[in-house]
């Protein structure tokens, strides 16, 4: 999944409105930046092909590192542990564990049979919803547009730069997804690892931007209680 991935953090950080949104969709995103860096290592192997949507373009041949669900659910164990060491927060490091964990079920939804279990493995699973752009866009595009609704009545904007850098960034990112469901391949595959890696980059800290102008009305009704 592409926005599917934003989405769980947006959802998380309604359920946990003491975690940063930043944090959670780094997790939420991790098995992707992991797959740049194996990509970009020699470790994991995709190869590129003439088609229009990634699942008709890309073919994931060994992924096992970054994406299988033994990895993720060790890259998920490690991420809230660290969390736990840094911030003491059992609840907030559970959360994280879900968050990093949902990267697999989510890919296994989208993405066509290619989802190991383990590396080395070679039966694959994936149940290929991006394989129908009318079924992405009713599946994928109506979480994203539950998550986003759910983030939007869960926060609130403290000036209206929380409410232009949202709503400006939202629209780029569903048409990001869509020209990765419905567009070509990209113009250099070689590079396609660097280009995700910056992509992914810029949304996590954009999540962490919005997590400062918009914090969850929750904290906010408890700031105030608390000068009262």
């Amino acid at each position: 999944m592409h926005v599917g991935h934003f989405a769980v953090g947006m959802v998380a950080k309604r359920i946990e409105p003491k975690l940063s949104l930043g944090t959670l969709v780094l997790a939420a995103m991790l098995a992707d930046f992991l797959w740049c860096i194996f990509m970009l290592a020699g470790i994991d192997h995709v190869e590129f092909k003439h088609g229009m949507g990634a699942a008709n373009y890309l073919e994931a041949t060994d992924i096992g590192m970054s994406h299988s669900l033994l990895t993720n659910a060790i890259w998920a164990a490690l991420f809230a542990a660290a969390y736990f060491l840094w911030r003491r927060y059992r609840r907030g490091a559970w959360v994280l564990f879900a968050a990093v964990l949902s990267h697999w079920l989510l890919d296994f939804v989208a993405h066509p049979p290619d989802m190991p279990l383990a590396p080395g493995m070679h039966k694959e699973f994936g149940l290929g919803l991006w394989t129908s752009v009318p079924a992405t866009l009713i599946v994928e595009g109506g979480f994203w547009l539950f998550a986003i609704i759910l983030y939007v009545r869960a926060t609130h904007a403290k000036k209206r730069l929380g409410i232009y850098a949202f709503w400006i960034v939202i629209p780029l990112l569903t048409l990001s997804w869509y020209n990765n469901i419905a567009g070509p391949p990209p113009l250099n595959p070689r590079t396609a690892p660097i280009a995700s890696l910056v992509y992914f980059s810029l949304v996590v800290a954009w999540a962490y931007w919005m997590n400062r102008l918009r914090p969850a009305k929750e904290q906010v009704a408890q700031a105030a209680a608390s000068r009262s």
